[in-house]
């Protein structure tokens, strides 16, 4: 029942590319990594919305700014920057999903949110959040599967579990939290929202890869 955790690495199926650094994918391919980050950034800006508790690397991102007086958006370019340089080491490989990510995450976040409702009651806003988590673990999961490549940070996920072979929803939640800890320390806003992202982005990404990962490629296709 919960053998999703022990997932430790991203399968492939008919939809994936073949190679990740890929100019010309196939039209489902590219179709499969477009909804997946739509959904991605659907899930993020239910947590926006929310109001209580953003990502920890927004956390993070919060922290550098207030130690550094620079602002929260250009630290977190520089976080994203940083953390493609831990890319060299793990050897990970970009794509045009790298670059569709910040491009199409971004929109969404910008013209979904303002449409969003934002809810007095506590409850609500609980059930708002941990949606949101959960439909960022499922868009991730399958633009991930798309194989075009990652966003900064999920190729810093999916090049830890290469070179550790510790499960992605343990690696995830284990950058997570590492992410969530240093923000809190730099001063940086830590809400029950950011506590339900920390732990359970992992888990809910296990689960989109069970789900959409289950016909996998035959050797040789």
């Amino acid at each position: 029942m919960f053998d999703f955790i022990k997932i430790g690495e991203v399968p492939k199926t008919s939809w994936s590319s073949e190679e990740t650094f890929n100019l010309k994918p196939r039209l489902k391919t590219l179709m499969a990594l477009v909804v997946g980050l739509i959904l991605f950034g659907l899930g993020e800006a239910l947590l926006v919305a929310s109001q209580i508790g953003v990502s920890p690397w927004t956390a993070l991102g919060q922290g550098l700014a207030n130690v550094s007086g620079l602002s929260l958006g250009l630290t977190t370019f520089l976080i994203s920057v940083f953390v493609l340089f831990l890319w060299i080491p793990l050897k990970q490989k970009p794509g045009i999903g790298t670059i569709l990510n910040a491009v199409i995450i971004s929109l969404v976040l910008h013209y979904v949110i303002p449409f969003l409702p934002v809810f007095e009651e506590n409850f609500l806003r609980l059930i708002q959040a941990i949606l949101g988590v959960f439909i960022t673990g499922i868009g991730g999961g399958i633009y991930l599967i798309a194989n075009l490549g990652p966003g900064a940070r999920d190729g810093l996920m999916t090049g830890l579990q290469r070179v550790t072979n510790f499960p992605i929803a343990w690696v995830r939640s284990s950058i997570e939290l590492t992410v969530l800890t240093i923000g809190w320390w730099l001063g940086g806003i830590i809400g029950i929202g950011t506590i339900f992202f920390a732990l359970g982005i992992g888990p809910c990404l296990a689960i989109s890869l069970k789900i959409f990962g289950s016909t996998k490629l035959q050797s040789g296709h």
